[in-house]
């Protein structure tokens, strides 16, 4: 600090920006609390937005008028849209909800937003007033599905009615204030198309998983937080057959399955008694019972894998999930794990060959540090011997370095192994070209 400069000192007043920023926040919160006062809430609910908006700005600028408050027209339209979104929406999130190219909006704290555009995330300028505030648009959130948020009960996932996966946690948990995340779903499903267009796999990998899909192989999909699992899940889904009848169970509902067939589960937790919490477990056995040619569940996380392990060892073929893991193995590893925590003493060996007998493809995606997701292996499941598990690599991507602008480059390349599989493809009628396997066959990027 130079010699001749002021140091700071203790009481001064906060710079012009920020007193700027609390006033307006503060003339905000005046409006929507006078607003409440004068709106027939009830009537509200029963009419259509349009004119809920309508209705609703013209008292926001009288109410303008009776404060004598001096804006420009810019600015008056500014808070009347900010104030709609407090009555009708979620308040300063609705800005970024309207962001279609957002996937994730992370707040840390009520005056930290960050988003996560195209894999990169960033932060925002959007603000909430204080914790109390956050905290209002956050139990909003959980008791449009029927939920709670409390001391008591400070953790709570929900969902938005865009099917967005919601998280929040309030203190005392969250040390710093109210916490939330929301990951976004699109209504859009990937197409083929985009997947190649994309570079998340070259057409050979895609016209292999087709036809896996269609002759009912058990696909298991691994990857990390934010790898495209259930994105992946969601695209592979489309070579299923019309006609076949899928039962999708999920914690929170997020696959977006385009046959007719489809009854979706989704789980309960308990409420604060303990009590009436349905966990995957439970939907599993009544999926079972109604007569599914496909169960689909969205992420395999406890004891239910042993119950969705005996469906694909039972009739229920063609099967698909989601794990986390970093490698084809370590999916194993943690199925593994997971059928142990159902308490039923059953030897590691005899584990192991279940799993190798149900699940016949492991499909591992991951998030480039480029932000980019891309099917970095396809693996073939051939069984169990000397009590270790037995793959093969069928396809992979190969990392060869990074641009300048940060772009990572490599390829996607055949192993040169040809699939056991292919003979069961043969047996139902489905033709893969033998040429896609030859270890010639790459893509560059």
């Amino acid at each position: 600090m130079g010699p001749n400069r002021p140091l700071p000192m203790r009481g001064t007043a906060p710079p012009m920006a920020a007193r700027s920023a609390d006033r307006y926040f503060e003339l905000k919160s005046q409006i929507h609390r006078k607003l409440i006062g004068v709106l027939n809430l009830d009537r509200v609910s029963s009419i259509p937005k349009d004119r809920v908006r309508a209705e609703i700005g013209r008292v926001v600028e009288r109410l303008l008028d009776e404060e004598r408050v001096p804006m420009t027209t810019a600015e008056q339209t500014k808070i009347v849209e900010e104030v709609l979104d407090e009555v009708l929406g979620l308040g300063p999130l609705e800005t970024l909800l309207k962001e279609p190219s957002i996937s994730d909006i992370l707040v840390n704290r009520y005056n930290k937003v960050y988003i996560e555009r195209n894999g990169k995330l960033s932060e925002t300028t959007v603000r909430f007033k204080d914790d109390a505030h956050l905290l209002h648009i956050i139990e909003k959130i959980v008791s449009q599905v029927g939920r709670r948020i409390d001391e008591a009960q400070a953790i709570v996932d929900a969902r938005l009615q865009d099917g967005s996966r919601v998280n929040a946690i309030i203190p005392p948990l969250a040390l710093d204030g109210p916490c939330l995340s929301i990951r976004r779903f699109g209504r859009h499903v990937i197409t083929q198309e985009e997947m190649l267009q994309f570079k998340t796999l070259m057409p050979g990998m895609l016209r292999f998983l087709a036809a896996c899909v269609q002759s009912k192989t058990t696909i298991l999909i691994s990857g990390g937080t934010g790898s495209g699992k259930t994105t992946m899940l969601n695209a592979l889904s489309r070579f299923i057959p019309e006609e076949e009848r899928i039962i999708t169970i999920e914690d929170t509902v997020e696959l977006q399955l385009q046959q007719r067939h489809v009854v979706k589960f989704e789980t309960r937790p308990p409420n604060l008694n303990k009590e009436g919490g349905i966990n995957q477990r439970q939907l599993l056995r009544t999926a079972l019972r109604m007569r599914p040619d496909r169960i689909i569940v969205g992420e395999c996380r406890g004891a239910e894998a042993l119950d969705m392990l005996q469906a694909m060892n039972t009739g229920v073929e063609g099967s698909m999930s989601t794990v986390h893991a970093n490698t084809p193995r370590d999916a194993f590893s943690r199925l593994e794990t997971m059928v142990m925590m159902a308490d039923l003493e059953i030897p590691t060996r005899v584990i192991l060959q279940q799993l190798a007998s149900a699940i016949k493809m492991v499909v591992q995606v991951s998030r480039l540090q480029d932000g980019t997701r891309k099917i970095i292996s396809i693996s073939e499941v051939l069984g169990v011997r000397d009590e270790k598990l037995q793959m093969q690599e069928i396809f992979t991507f190969e990392r060869v370095g990074v641009t300048d602008a940060g772009k990572v480059q490599g390829r996607f390349r055949a192993t040169g192994v040809s699939p056991r599989i292919l003979e069961r493809l043969r047996v139902s009628g489905i033709q893969v070209p033998h040429n896609i396997f030859e270890e010639a066959v790459s893509v560059n990027l």
